[in-house]
């Protein structure tokens, strides 16, 4: 990882600060993604901490304001950076165009990593001859998965705006915690801003992160502690047998 340059402003604030929509730009309010509970109740959405979590059940659309998010800061929609192009048909594209975004500090940097197509991206970057010199000139087609990811952390991630879809997906628990290690870093130096989503209790728990939980309510601020995802995965560490019982009743009556 890359010595950081360390911005001058208010401590602690994140660069991207206001995520709004603009009325005028929804091209039919009754369909997707303008038609999705949390777009639609949840905007406009304030950032305060450089590092925010966003957690909800499948469907809830997490991915689909990540995506907008994307596309809307100029990054690659289906995963990538502002030197990947994207076309008109692009993930996002509809939502992201729609987006009213207001910076503390504009910034020009940073990736948009989507767990489900980061092999797309390898296989992208190594179509137009990319070097892979901030990744020991080894390909990460030649890693784990795990290591792919985290290599990707370290070699990639310095100053700028990361937008992150489930990067837990390819990430045993162990490496979750050095993930947190690395995202520490980073945020410790005040040049970069995360926003993440995830199923993760663990990086859920990351110390100082805004969680945000995206359901048809709309996007609101919880306790980490007290999310569904956390709760449950704590419930049932402490006593799975409880679970058991219930999910498996029907074979037990049988």
């Amino acid at each position: 990882m890359g010595k950081h340059k360390v911005h001058t402003g208010i401590s602690g604030s994140p660069f991207l600060v206001h995520v709004g929509l603009h009325q005028d730009r929804i091209t039919d309010p009754e369909r997707h993604p303008f038609n999705v509970p949390a777009i639609v109740r949840g905007l406009p959405l304030r950032l305060k901490t450089p590092v925010t979590m966003l957690v909800g059940e499948n469907g809830a659309g997490k991915s689909t304001l990540l995506e907008a998010l994307a596309w809307a800061c100029g990054f690659n929609a289906r995963g990538g950076d502002r030197d990947q192009s994207f076309g008109e048909d692009a993930d996002g594209q509809a939502l992201g165009r729609a987006l009213h975004l207001a910076w503390r500090q504009r910034v020009s940097d940073g990736f948009f990593l989507r767990a489900e197509t980061f092999h797309q991206w390898i296989d992208y970057m190594e179509s137009v001859g990319a070097t892979f010199s901030q990744y020991e000139h080894k390909s990460l087609h030649a890693r784990s998965h795990g290591e792919a990811f985290l290599a990707l952390f370290e070699g990639r991630f310095e100053d700028g705006v990361y937008l992150l879809d489930e990067p837990e997906a390819a990430l045993s628990p162990e490496r979750q915690l050095t993930f947190l290690a690395l995202l520490h870093q980073m945020d410790r130096s005040r040049c970069a801003q995360f926003i993440i989503a995830t199923h993760s209790p663990i990086l859920l728990c990351y110390p100082g992160a805004t969680v945000l939980k995206v359901d048809e309510q709309g996007i609101r601020e919880i306790d980490a502690r007290q999310s569904e995802h956390v709760r449950l995965t704590r419930d049932f560490l402490n006593a799975p047998e409880r679970y058991f019982r219930h999910l498996f009743a029907d074979d037990e009556s049988t």
